[in-house]
């Protein structure tokens, strides 16, 4: 599946289409692994959340359809270049919500204070939201507001964190990861 990654000439992004039926996490592994610091995305014709989930396992960095448009195509390469993860909105939510349970059981969550300090209580409201696993939809419903102010909040939440993503919201929040 990735025996060719070290005659890659400067690839900036390697993208792996996943087989419909057999093993791909043991060759995936090994081609995450020979990719050094290049991000890896597998793409598959058959998506699916037990596929996604058994792909970022072998430590992807990206999943997706491999019938998405261009466009798409061209966001996921720019978010996972960037250091950010790649993948779909209800395995994302899924990911989130399971992170959240886990941490909730494992781990004391911080104090408030100890990585709000500088947000807004409204921004404070929708960092917890999303932390749980919300959609934007969903925490836009939730609080009374638009979606687009959501993604506002969400926006100077991540500046003023410093973090890439909403995965790394949920983990700081429950106390997983310090900032």
């Amino acid at each position: 599946m990735c025996k060719r990654i070290p005659a890659l000439p400067n690839a900036d992004v390697i993208w792996v289409l996943l087989p419909e039926e057999g093993d791909f996490v043991s060759p995936l592994i090994a081609c995450r692994t020979a990719a050094g610091d290049t991000p890896v995305v597998a793409i598959s014709d058959l998506p699916s959340d037990p596929q996604g989930l058994a792909a970022l396992g072998a430590g992807v960095t990206g999943y997706c359809n491999g019938h998405a448009a261009s466009s798409v195509l061209r966001q996921v390469a720019d978010t996972v270049q960037n250091g950010g993860l790649w993948v779909g909105q209800w395995l994302l939510q899924k990911l989130l919500a399971s992170v959240a349970r886990a941490a909730t059981q494992k781990f004391t969550p911080p104090e408030l204070a100890s990585w709000s300090s500088g947000l807004t209580q409204r921004e404070i409201e929708v960092a917890c939201a999303a932390a749980k696993g919300l959609s934007n939809k969903e925490i836009a419903n939730q609080l009374i507001i638009t979606e687009r102010t959501v993604k506002a909040h969400m926006g100077s939440v991540f500046d003023k964190l410093k973090l890439r993503d909403r995965m790394h919201l949920t983990l700081l929040i429950n106390g997983v990861i310090q900032n």
